[in-house]
């Protein structure tokens, strides 16, 4: 069952932070250009519970917009083995601002947060038998990067889940992602309403292609 209470300092968390922005910022327009924006946060809020998700992996924290969207669609599910795995190795270059929204909404509990890059978080977490039903990114913009943390999340969400990718709009990001989804077999999942988010369902039972059946990806 979910806790009426706990959801409503949530709702109102992410309210405040749309409405008057974190207290401290890296610099002058930081939060309007890096954060998710509300509107956005509910669409991945509602992809989530959607999903009935348990276990949520998400890549980059900035100022804690979507941490707090992934809150609350696992506190609405009300599920109490609900976990989300935040990595960010970046979080005091935003003063720790992400990680304070967390705690006043009243999920510091409930979230664990991974300082570290997660081009070396997540393969460790593979090796750990992590298992996620669905993931968020929105960490590095390098091509490498993105594809590096994209690899590992295909080893760590389930096969039939999915993962979920912010900022497509910038080729270095769409491109990792197009390979997945020529090669590998992950479907665009559709999403209600305007969002710059994009989702794919990851195959079930997971594709393995072999290298003669490689198909270019990154003009398509």
């Amino acid at each position: 069952m979910a806790d009426a209470t706990l959801l409503t300092t949530i709702r109102k968390a992410r309210r405040e932070l749309a409405d008057d922005g974190p207290q401290r910022t890296r610099a002058a327009g930081d939060f309007a250009s890096v954060a998710l924006p509300e509107v956005d946060g509910d669409a991945l809020r509602d992809l989530l519970m959607a999903e009935q998700v348990r276990v949520v992996v998400e890549v980059g924290l900035g100022y804690g917009s979507s941490a707090l969207a992934i809150g609350e669609a696992l506190v609405s599910l009300g599920t109490p083995e609900g976990k989300h795995l935040i990595i960010d190795a970046y979080q005091t270059q935003f003063q720790n601002a992400g990680w304070e929204a967390i705690a006043a909404a009243g999920l510091a509990t409930r979230c664990t947060l991974l300082q570290e890059r997660s081009q070396l978080a997540l393969p460790r977490l593979v090796s750990e038998d992590v298992v996620a039903d669905a993931a968020f990114v929105d960490g590095s913009h390098v091509f490498h990067n993105v594809f590096v943390d994209l690899y590992f999340l295909r080893e760590l969400v389930r096969p039939g889940g999915l993962i979920v990718l912010d900022d497509c709009q910038w080729p270095s990001v769409l491109t990792a992602a197009r390979y997945f989804e020529v090669n590998v077999g992950w479907q665009q999942q559709p999403i209600d309403g305007p969002t710059r988010l994009r989702a794919f369902r990851l195959p079930r039972p997971r594709v393995e292609p072999s290298f003669e059946a490689f198909r270019p990806f990154w003009n398509t």
